[in-house]
């Protein structure tokens, strides 16, 4: 039996592309000599859906393409994702499902049986968990077909009661098929690679593993669509990022090379994955436009690390002549900030302007002056700067449709250090999940064939330049602590006692984790991040702003 792997990416709620972009891999798979080609998670409605499941019309329009669907099923077998309605009395009103459509007919209906509420995922809130569990008999094999979460229920500490392969192995199937959409960090495809071979070792059972890519706004879907056989060999993996159709025989499901599992990284290594961090940016930010209908974006550049990679990946994605760059020095700018900043959009190849914000800030300090009255200089003259050029980076936006991108990184916004509608404005954060230590091993990254951006912005001490001879270093600890700090803190979920154990300064630690607490609400009114990490700010993190925890 041949069996087509279809890795696409979809559009939320865009029946009709996701549909034409099924039934063409249909085809081309059908003009291959496969039996059956499998898709991914949810794939006709997109993944995640959210509260659009929530619309009966939504439905509606998924089971309309599905019927279109299946009538381009006389040939070949086709297995897709989608919505499946529950007719019982009891439980939710959907399954998350996987339809078998063959002979322009849906033949069957396998449901979901674990449904994750961690992290992004929130699927019980709208999905009813399977509660029978059946093979599908398709030209002499007999097919355990689960979905995403179905297969991540092993280990020593089990977050599910139940696991469907438990119940799917007593029937003697000859193969295991996975539709997924597992969600890239820059840990993940280790660990799903991981319990892929746990699956195929407990079961001894080969395994075909579909997954989706593109991004969905937060989420960014990485592909890489697996093969293993019997023996916990891979196969196949199809590449990452980008879409890609493969073929494999399951009558001759051998594999020559045996699976490299690693696990994760239990601290944060500044270049781990370095490559796939930079693709998902790529990817996250290709995406977000595409799907949103925008074309063009603008940003600040500073002259400084996070803006610099910031622009370096958004010219990467839109086209440099896509994106504006704007130069906004005040009196305490350098010279030299400048110069770095113009010399990148020079070496990048894309528009940008000097706009110098002296005369704007003075304007501001004397219309303040009478309640400022003789207090000294703090804060509060610093954040108007950023608040200024705000201002200008929205009119700019407002006049000629720019979206605009953040360049704040994860350090900057664990510790609330930024400015509310300030360096805090932007449409997408593209940097937001990255530590300042990652950010500049991105920038090297960036530069691997050639300087792209300056050494000197990579070189230099990192500074907000809103006060003269300021540096980072004045406000916080040094990145390269802080960062390891934070990421046990957010990623870890390690609490104090266990951070000093494991050789941090004891005062250090308390306060890095008071400045994560206490800034919550910032993080609240930021706007979407680009995930990378296996927990980033905003909707996988969900911890009280007012709580007292620790602050």
């Amino acid at each position: 039996m041949k069996i087509v792997l279809a890795q696409q990416n979809y559009h939320i709620g865009n029946f009709e592309d996701n549909t034409a972009k099924i039934i063409t891999a249909i085809h081309k798979a059908e003009a291959a000599g496969a039996d059956l080609v499998v898709f991914s998670e949810l794939c006709v409605c997109g993944y995640p859906p959210r509260d659009f499941l929530e619309f009966e019309d939504f439905i509606n329009k998924s089971y309309a393409a599905v019927d279109i669907i299946k009538s381009h099923t006389a040939k070949i077998a086709v297995l897709i994702g989608a919505p499946a309605r529950n007719h019982r009395r009891e439980g939710k009103d959907l399954f998350n499902a996987a339809w078998f459509l063959y002979e322009q007919q849906v033949k069957y209906v396998v449901h979901k049986t674990l449904l994750p509420t961690y992290d992004i995922f929130d699927e019980y809130r709208y999905f009813e968990p399977a509660d029978e569990w059946k093979v599908i008999p398709f030209k002499g094999k007999r097919l355990a077909v689960t979905i995403c979460e179905d297969i991540w229920n092993l280990g020593d500490n089990p977050l599910y009661r139940e696991c469907p392969m438990d119940k799917l192995i007593t029937q003697q199937p000859d193969v295991m098929i996975n539709l997924s959409a597992s969600p890239f960090d820059y840990d993940h495809d280790e660990d799903r690679k991981a319990i892929i071979v746990a699956n195929v070792r407990k079961y001894q059972l080969p395994m075909i593993y579909c997954n989706t890519v593109g991004s969905q706004t937060e989420i960014v879907f990485d592909g890489g669509s697996l093969v293993y056989d019997a023996q916990g060999n891979i196969v196949k993996e199809l590449p990452y990022f980008v879409e890609a159709t493969d073929m494999v025989d399951l009558d001759n499901l051998t594999g020559t090379q045996p699976a490299e599992i690693k696990a994760s990284v239990a601290e944060l290594v500044f270049d781990h994955n370095i490559d796939r961090i930079y693709s998902a940016l790529v990817l996250g930010i290709k995406d977000y436009f595409k799907k949103m209908g925008f074309t063009k974006a603008i940003l600040g550049s500073s002259g400084g690390i996070d803006s610099a990679v910031v622009l370096a990946l958004a010219c990467e994605a839109l086209g440099a002549e896509n994106v504006r760059a704007i130069l906004m020095p005040s009196p305490y700018s350098t010279e030299h900030s400048v110069n770095d900043a113009v010399a990148l959009s020079e070496n990048l190849g894309n528009p940008h302007d000097v706009i110098r914000i002296n005369t704007i800030y003075e304007t501001f300090l004397e219309t303040l002056n009478p309640y400022f009255k003789d207090l000294p200089f703090n804060v509060a003259e610093e954040n108007t700067q950023s608040r200024i050029r705000g201002n200008l980076l929205m009119a700019l936006s407002n006049k000629f449709g720019y979206i605009l991108l953040n360049t704040s990184n994860k350090s900057e916004l664990s510790t609330g250090y930024g400015t509310l509608y300030g360096d805090m404005a932007g449409g997408l954060s593209v940097i937001g999940d990255l530590y300042k230590m990652q950010v500049y091993a991105l920038a090297r990254y960036i530069n691997r064939e050639k300087e792209i951006i300056p050494l000197n912005i990579i070189d230099k001490a990192p500074s907000a330049e809103l006060r003269p001879n300021q540096k980072d270093s004045d406000s916080l600890p040094d990145y390269a602590i802080l960062d390891r700090i934070l990421y046990q803190y957010i990623e870890r979920r390690q609490g104090p006692r266990e951070i000093v154990a494991l050789g941090f300064d004891a005062g250090l630690v308390a306060r890095a984790l008071k400045l994560v607490n206490t800034n919550e609400y910032k993080r609240n009114q930021f706007c979407p991040i680009i995930r990378v990490s296996s927990k980033a700010f905003g909707v996988g993190r969900r911890v009280p702003i007012v709580g007292k925890y620790l602050s």
